[in-house]
């Protein structure tokens, strides 16, 4: 199974002509515009060489967070905080960047709970549009 495919089953995502830098801004911006809001941002590359001294490509992964969903999500299974926030990364992939969402509707399928459908339905919606944003403004350039 190819990276890709593989993605396929629990993620989506989209490439961008932008530096990593500038695709983390404009996934920001699109999160920001569907409701959510990046709780944290992991810098891979510069954890590998702060505690492995292992030169890694640019990689972050952002912590986004919709608290409406997030809220709801908690308030049907209160542990499915194991699962939150959403992973969105954000990496080098040859001369452009890579953008790809964990999908949170396969991500909840592991809690096998029906009361949380609706939100992980609502979730994987609203990611989709932000993957969609970046294409369209990819396309604008």
């Amino acid at each position: 199974m190819t990276q890709i495919e593989n993605r396929q089953r629990y993620g989506f995502g989209t490439t961008l002509h932008a530096t990593v830098d500038e695709a983390v801004e404009r996934v920001t911006a699109a999160l920001k515009e569907e409701g959510f809001g990046v709780l944290t941002t992991i810098d891979v590359k510069q954890t590998m060489k702060q505690k492995l001294d292992v030169e890694f490509e640019p990689y972050y992964i952002l912590g986004a967070c919709n608290p409406s969903l997030a809220h709801r999500a908690l308030g049907a299974v209160h542990d499915v905080g194991l699962l939150l926030p959403c992973n969105v990364i954000v990496h080098s992939h040859g001369d452009e960047t890579a953008v790809e969402i964990a999908d949170p509707v396969a991500m909840m399928s592991i809690v096998g709970d029906d009361r949380l459908k609706n939100v992980a339905d609502e979730a994987e919606i609203r990611l989709r549009n932000v993957i969609r944003k970046l294409e369209e403004s990819e396309a604008g350039k």
